[in-house]
C-alpha cells in the first residue's frame, strides 16, 4: 500500500465519481481505477459499491478513508515540525475568526503579530462557522464562541463579555445609565438577522423573560448595524467590549439590568493538529489581548 494510492483513493471518496476525482488529481481514468483496483486487491475486499454509473463507500471503504486521513494528516504534521525546526519564523498559519472581531479587534492582534513573525504567512478567515472551519481544516485556529464540549477539539475559554444596549447619542434613551431587560421589548431595534449567532444569544435571552426584540432593519454586516444605529434609526444590543474597540464618540452604550445576555469567547483547534512555535505565540497573544475582557 503506497501513499500515492491512499491519496488516490481519497479523491475518490470525496467526489464519488472516479473521471471528477481524475480530472482534479491530473491523472487518466484507467489509472485511477486500475490503482484502486490494486488497492482493494492488496486488502482482497471491496472500497466501493459500483451501481452502474454510480459508486458508493462500503463500510471497508468508510473505514480506510478515515484512516487515510488521519494517515495524511499525521504526515502533514511531521512536515510542519520539521519545516519549523528548519526555519523558525517561516511557514503558515490559517486563522478563523467572527467577522465583527476581525473588523475591529482582531487586526490590532495580527499588526503586533507581524512585528514578531514577518517571514510567517498568515490568512485570516471571517466566519460565523468557525469550528466547522477547524473540523473541516481549513483553519489551524478559530476564535469565536465557545462551542460544546468535543472529543476532536482543544477549548481554551478567553473571556466572557456582557451585551449592552447602543444607542446614538441623539435617540431618546441615549442619557440613561442602565436600563431593565424587560424594556428592551419597546425599543425599535436594528440587528442582525435570525440565525446569526450574535442575534440567537440575544433573542434567547429575551424568550426567557417572554418576549422578542423588535427588528425594525436587519443587516449581516456589523459596520453597517452601527451606521444604521449611529443614524439614529434604531438601538442595538451588542457586546459592550466591541462597541468600545470601535471609538465612536456618537454611541452611547447602556447596561442591561437583570440578566444581561453575555457571549463566552474561546480559541479552538484540533486535537490532533500541529501547533508549532508561531501558532502558540499567536494563542498567548490572543489570550492576553482579550484577558481584559474577562467580567
Amino acid at each position: 500500500m503506497e501513499l500515492r494510492q491512499l491519496e488516490y483513493f481519497i479523491a475518490v471518496c470525496e467526489e464519488l465519481h472516479f473521471t471528477r476525482a481524475a480530472e482534479n488529481i491530473g491523472i487518466s481514468q484507467p489509472t485511477l481505477s486500475q490503482q484502486i483496483r490494486s488497492l482493494e486487491d492488496e486488502l482482497n475486499i471491496p472500497l466501493f459499491d459500483r451501481v452502474g454509473k454510480k459508486i458508493a463507500l462500503t463500510e471497508a471503504g468508510k473505514i480506510l478513508y478515515d484512516q487515510s486521513i488521519q494517515i495524511i494528516r499525521n504526515l502533514q504534521n511531521v512536515k510542519d515540525a520539521i519545516s519549523e525546526l528548519q526555519s523558525y519564523q517561516r511557514g503558515s498559519l490559517r486563522i478563523g475568526t467572527l467577522p465583527s472581531d476581525l473588523d475591529y479587534r482582531i487586526s490590532a492582534l495580527l499588526v503586533d503579530f507581524y512585528h514578531e513573525f514577518p517571514k510567517l504567512q498568515l490568512t485570516v478567515r471571517s466566519s460565523v462557522e468557525i469550528v466547522e472551519q477547524v473540523l473541516e481544516n481549513e483553519v489551524d485556529i478559530g476564535i469565536g464562541i465557545m462551542p460544546y464540549p468535543d472529543d476532536r477539539l482543544v477549548r481554551i475559554p478567553i473571556c466572557t463579555e456582557e451585551y449592552v444596549l447602543v444607542v446614538s447619542e441623539n435617540h431618546a434613551l441615549a442619557h440613561l445609565e442602565s436600563i431593565a431587560l424587560h424594556e428592551l421589548r419597546h425599543i425599535e431595534m436594528v440587528m442582525f438577522p435570525k440565525g446569526m449567532i450574535g442575534r440567537e444569544i440575544v433573542d434567547n435571552c429575551c424568550r426567557e423573560q417572554g418576549f422578542t426584540v423588535t427588528a425594525t432593519m436587519e443587516t449581516s454586516s456589523i459596520t453597517s448595524v452601527i451606521h444604521l444605529v449611529r443614524a439614529n434609526i434604531g438601538a442595538t444590543v451588542q457586546p459592550q467590549p466591541l462597541i468600545q474597540s470601535m471609538n465612536e464618540s456618537t454611541l452611547r452604550c447602556i447596561r442591561i439590568e437583570d440578566e444581561a445576555p453575555t457571549r463566552s469567547l474561546g480559541i479552538i483547534y484540533r486535537k490532533d493538529r500541529f501547533l508549532g512555535h508561531a501558532a502558540q505565540a499567536f494563542i498567548g497573544k490572543v489570550q492576553q489581548y482579550f484577558a481584559q475582557y474577562t467580567l
